[in-house]
């Protein structure tokens, strides 16, 4: 079924499409191996993809938070790491072009950097804090020092990292007693990665730990303080659950052809004929269907109604646990299709089995998404 809002939505896609069409076929490398798709991402700078969010009047397509969730889920079907990794710094981009939090003249540098290819994400993942969801105090800190603020910490899944040209780092001031956020340029002396991605799932991510030792940062570049963040408006956080769909449908899309082609000599017809596993393939659809209903609904009531954001935050929190729940369970539907051939480590159907579960871990947490339902109901 068509999600399209407009003919110039489908082009783009479609164009997207045929970029990154040899993505699948690098992907089972980098899942054996670990590495890291640098040749994916540079193809994605080619096409232009990283300036997707970015606003016109700094060289960007300005692309909205809908054109962005069909974006990723488009990438995800061919490589999920992949489309993780840009989602991040896509992602960024967005929220920073909607909020407009930042000293006007950073912000402006910043998006000219984006333009001319700089790559970011954020880091506040720490080992001792776990997610920032949570609401821990970074151990990583931040100590004025004439102008400048001096900066020591590690931070942990730092997405993108072997190919980060801006960090925004989350840390803890001592003398304000807050938590502030600080962008930090690849280059500063003091900046290190340490590479300790090693999951079972989205190898490709390059989530390893940045440490920071002694970095001198400019006054200027001290952004946000998290007080001045705005509550709730964290839409762009959709592209998780768009990214795990992507590998869901990928998923479902080889069962299908499995089911089309694979006749036993026990049969006289492929599996597709048989009743048992068109149930199965029945149940595939009827998730997917509620997925992209719940996503994309969701999206667009965003988009044109902003009086119901406070609301809404609500629902963005529950499109990513139903959406990444029923990630789980389609993989898991088609690789009973498939059989015990979809556990060969040949075969891309054990890969998004294994990618797919990591979608419980990224934010906002299945937990506190059920709490802050049933609060909601009660109050």
């Amino acid at each position: 079924m068509p999600f399209y809002q407009s003919d110039q939505q489908k082009e783009y896609i479609d164009e997207l499409g045929k970029a990154i069409q040899d993505f699948s076929k690098r992907a089972q490398e980098l899942d054996e191996t670990g590495g890291f798709p640098f040749k994916n991402m540079e193809e994605l700078k080619q096409f232009g993809y990283h300036t997707l969010t970015l606003p016109k009047e700094y060289g960007g397509r300005g692309g909205s938070l809908y054109d962005y969730l069909l974006s990723q889920e488009r990438i995800a079907r061919e490589c999920g790491p992949t489309a993780l990794g840009i989602g991040w710094h896509n992602g960024v981009v967005l929220e920073l072009a909607e909020n407009q939090n930042w000293d006007q003249a950073v912000l402006e540098e910043f998006f000219r950097e984006v333009a001319n290819g700089a790559l970011v994400n954020r880091a506040a993942t720490e080992p001792s804090t776990g997610s920032p969801t949570r609401g821990g105090r970074p151990e990583t800190t931040a100590v004025k020092k004439g102008d400048k603020w001096v900066i020591n910490g590690r931070k942990t899944f730092t997405t993108l990292a072997p190919v980060l040209d801006i960090i925004i780092v989350s840390a803890w001031v001592p003398e304000e007693e807050t938590i502030g956020s600080f962008l930090i340029h690849r280059h500063n002396e003091g900046v290190h990665i340490e590479e300790t991605w090693d999951m079972i799932s989205m190898q490709g991510t390059g989530s390893h730990d940045l440490v920071l030792d002694n970095v001198e940062v400019l006054e200027k570049y001290y952004v946000e303080k998290l007080e001045d963040r705005p509550r709730g408006k964290s839409a762009w956080l959709l592209h998780i659950p768009a990214c795990y769909l992507g590998i869901a449908i990928a998923a479902r899309d080889y069962a299908v052809e499995f089911a089309k082609t694979y006749s036993p000599n026990s049969l006289k017809v492929p599996i597709k004929d048989l009743p048992n596993v068109q149930r199965i393939i029945g149940e595939i659809e009827l998730e997917i269907r509620e997925s992209r209903h719940f996503l994309y609904s969701v999206a667009e009531k965003w988009e044109t109604k902003p009086e119901l954001h406070e609301e809404l935050s609500k629902d963005l929190a529950a499109v990513k646990f139903r959406i990444t729940n029923n990630a789980i369970s389609i993989v898991d539907k088609a690789m009973r299709v498939v059989g015990a051939k979809s556990l060969q480590r040949s075969n891309p159907m054990q890969r998004y089995y294994r990618d797919v579960r990591a979608g419980l871990h990224n934010p906002p947490m299945d937990d506190s998404t059920i709490q802050m339902l049933a609060k909601s109901a009660l109050d």
